[in-house]
């Protein structure tokens, strides 16, 4: 209880932990409220939360509602899992992926992240490997896939985003959050718009979400 009152003064950290993909991750008390961070960015919950709720608003809290299958890429401590279920009500199917294991320590200990056990399967695999191997189509591809501020390249590789497109049923969405530092990334991002041919996909960019962040929403049109 004093370290979240002091925290509407200060950050307060609650724990360090060793990540094989982030390097450290921390759990830290910011104005009352638990957040996971990196070295340089926040990791899940915080800022990034906002910025997911602000994609899922974006696509529509109603149309989401109706969906039945929704693929999760980085779960993370649960912050979009957590919108999902408590915010827009979303009740049926999610399959999530997380390759770090301290981030699902984290989210379980720290964020009660098993209340979300129903209709809901958490992967712990990489993402791209899990992609591939996927036989299932889903309404709704959240990617949220980050290694401390740094993207990994496989997600816009041409291959990774034709096994998307295949696991991506007509009329649902695919919600990219992209971190852009620089015009490299600003050019990454233009290209990686053209990998969706315009006559099948709608794709709408948002940039500056929380300074740093551009959201990309991919509907299939056919």
């Amino acid at each position: 209880m004093i370290k979240r009152i002091l925290s509407y003064f200060t950050p307060i950290i609650e724990k360090k932990v060793p990540s094989k993909v982030s390097q450290r991750l921390e759990v830290t008390w910011v104005d009352g409220n638990l957040v996971v961070d990196t070295k340089h960015t926040n990791y899940s919950y915080g800022n990034l939360e906002k910025v997911l709720k602000n994609g899922l608003a974006f696509i529509g809290f109603e149309k989401i509602k109706k969906m039945n299958n929704v693929l999760i890429l980085g779960l993370g401590a649960g912050g979009v899992l957590k919108t999902l279920r408590d915010e827009i009500k979303y009740q049926n199917n999610i399959d999530s992926v997380e390759l770090d294991e301290a981030i699902l320590f984290i989210g379980n200990k720290y964020f009660n992240l098993k209340q979300y056990h129903d209709n809901h399967t958490l992967h712990n695999i990489d993402a791209f490997e899990f992609v591939l191997r996927s036989t299932n189509s889903y309404d709704l591809i959240i990617i949220d896939i980050f290694q401390d501020a740094r993207m990994p390249a496989f997600l816009f590789e041409s291959y990774f985003v034709e096994k998307l497109q295949q696991i991506l049923n007509i009329n649902g969405f695919i919600l990219f959050n992209t971190i852009v530092l620089n015009k490299e990334d600003e050019v990454r991002n233009e290209n990686y718009s053209t990998l969706f041919p315009k006559e099948n996909y709608s794709i709408r960019a948002y940039p500056k979400q929380q300074k740093y962040n551009e959201l990309l929403t991919i509907k299939k049109l056919q």
